[in-house]
Order: structure tokens, then sequence, then C-alpha cells
């Protein structure tokens, strides 16, 4: 029992890892042209991170290889789908409602845009299934004994969850909207907090199969987050030229933040 806590100890400090983040999210810097960069970065450790789980779970979807295995291939098709399109119907809610047969306004125009929060807590639950698998990966090598892989398991899930607060606190960055410690707190435990159940999941019972579905749930997540932070990243501004700066601010930003994310991972 005492191995189990002394194993949930280090997963926590993994995961909780995200809140060393906080003190840039509320630097007095993290506005104008900062705040892009951080947004813009943001979205590069979000690239790397699904390319970076699916390099985890493609060794089980192809075995020899270039042959897929059908079973696994199925579950990862539909769980992704499942991940991307339950994002979307919460994302789309207000949208939704507005266009249904009861609303009483059918203008599409009158249709209300996605809060930073609404955004933030879809980055946020991206994130968590993302670190839901690295504590399944976690568990699976602590109670197999693989002390070599877990140190490095251990150091580079813990440099790289450190990243990933700023993607959810990306939706705030350069915006009037609230900032409330308990609010930011909360989301960042919606990121972090999975590392947790993953890990205690992970250290008495998983297959290929439990981290094939929980890969491509993280994945589709991850995916279908990208996309409102890439639409407010190239929101049209004031002139064409502050566009054109700004676009190569974010280009430049997601480039290091890409480097980033694998740099850390490969310590």
């Amino acid at each position: 029992m005492s191995d189990f806590w002394l194993f949930m100890a280090l997963t926590a400090a993994m995961g909780l890892s995200i809140f060393l983040s906080l003190p840039v999210v509320y630097s007095r810097r993290a506005q104008g042209r900062w705040a892009t960069a951080l947004n813009a970065v943001a979205i590069g450790i979000l690239v790397f991170l699904l390319a970076d789980v699916f390099s985890d779970v493609s060794p089980i979807l192809y075995p020899n290889g270039y042959v897929a295995n059908l079973t696994y291939s199925i579950a990862f098709g539909v769980a992704f789908v499942v991940a991307f399109l339950g994002l979307y119907v919460v994302d789309n809610l207000p949208q939704i409602r507005s266009t249904s047969p009861r609303s009483t306004t059918g203008d599409p125009s009158a249709r209300p845009d996605t809060g930073p929060r609404t955004t933030a807590l879809i980055i946020a639950l991206g994130i968590g299934l993302q670190n839901l698998t690295e504590g399944l990966v976690f568990g699976v090598n602590w109670t197999a004994g693989a002390l070599g892989i877990l140190a490095v398991v251990f150091i580079g899930f813990f440099l790289q969850n450190v990243t990933e607060g700023f993607p959810i606190a990306s939706p705030f960055l350069g915006t009037s909207a609230s900032r409330r410690v308990s609010m930011m707190v909360g989301l960042f435990l919606v990121g972090g907090l999975p590392t947790l159940l993953g890990g205690a999941i992970g250290y008495y019972w998983s297959n290929n199969l439990f981290l094939v579905i929980f890969d491509a749930l993280a994945i589709g997540a991850i995916a279908y987050v990208i996309l409102p932070m890439l639409r407010v990243a190239f929101r049209p501004l004031e002139t064409r030229e502050l566009s054109i700066r700004r676009n190569q601010l974010v280009y430049l930003g997601v480039m290091i933040g890409f480097a980033l994310g694998f740099a850390v991972n490969a310590v």
C-alpha cells in the first residue's frame, strides 16, 4: 500500500505541475503582442501533443509497421469521432439552441459567440483526456517495474504538463474577460487531475484496447480545441498591415510552441 501512495504522490506532482505556468498567465506582460505570442505558442504545443499522443498509440494500431489492427482501428475511429463531436456540441450549444424550433430568434447573425470560459473549458477537457493517458502510461510502467523508463516518463510528462497551462489560459489573454484565480484554478484542475485517475487505473489494470480508446479521445479533443484557438488567432484586425504583422507573429509562435513541446519531451 505504501508503494501505491508513493506512486500517487509522484503522479500528482506530474499532473499538477500544470500550475507552475500560473504566474506567467497572470503576468502583466501577458497582454497585447505578448498575448498573441503566448496564444500561438499554446497552439504549437497542442499540435505537438497531437503528434506525441499518436506516436504512443501507433505501435498498437500498426503492430507490423504497416498493417492496421482492425479491432483497434475501429475503436480508435469511433472514440475520435465521439470526442470531436462531443466537444463540437458543447462549443456550439448556444448556436444550436438559438436555431432550434423553440428558439425565439432564428437569425444566424444573432447567435452568441463562444465565450473565453467555454473555450478554455473545452481546451482543459482536451488536455485532461491527454493527461489521463499519460497517467495510464505511468501506471503501467510502474507496475512493470521499468525504473529507467519510469524516470524518463516522469521527467518528460512533468515538464510537458508545465507548458499545458498556456493553452488553457490562452482564450483570456489579450481580452478584458475576467480571470478570477478560483476559475483558473478550476480549469487547471480539469486539465491536471485526470493524470491521477489515469495513474490509478494504470496501476491496477490496463490493456491495449483501453489505451487505444483513451488516446483516440485525447487526439479527437485536442484536434477540436485547436480550431477555436486558430479562429481567435487569425481574427481580422483594424488594418491589413496589423493583420499581416499579427499573422507573422502567430506563425513564429506556433513554430516555437511545437519546438518547445518537442524539446521538453526529448529531455
